[in-house]
């Protein structure tokens, strides 16, 4: 489990690195999360290590909201004056997610629906 850590931190490292060096508009994780599924379909199959490490760090994801919960109420004051837009943000975001996930929902129903041919 430990080499798996290690490669998944390595891959965010290289992630960070490609956003930082190349100028992209992507996050860093983001970019090595795609490198990390690139690797795992060249695997072919997901390694056990892997899978305990992914359930590990999804058992306990609920602390992973708290940095930012400390960040919020630190800069409380600077919330209170952009709140407008922060709500406006919010449910803009949520509804445009929605929206496409139940878009996203219907197709897939209806292709899978459809007899094959």
């Amino acid at each position: 489990m430990l080499i798996w850590i290690a490669i998944v931190l390595g891959m965010q490292f290289i992630g960070e690195l490609a956003a930082t060096l190349l100028g992209l508009p992507v996050p860093g994780p983001v970019i090595g999360m795609v490198l990390l599924l690139l690797l795992l379909l060249h695997i072919g199959h997901l390694p056990t290590a892997l899978e305990q490490l992914a359930t590990g760090l999804l058992r306990h994801l609920y602390l992973y909201y708290l940095p930012a919960t400390v960040g919020v109420t630190a800069h409380l004051a600077l919330v209170g004056t952009e709140l407008l837009p922060i709500v406006t943000a919010i449910i803009v975001s949520s509804t445009l997610a929605l929206g496409v996930t139940g878009l996203v929902i219907q197709s897939l129903t209806r292709q899978k629906d459809q007899p094959d041919v």
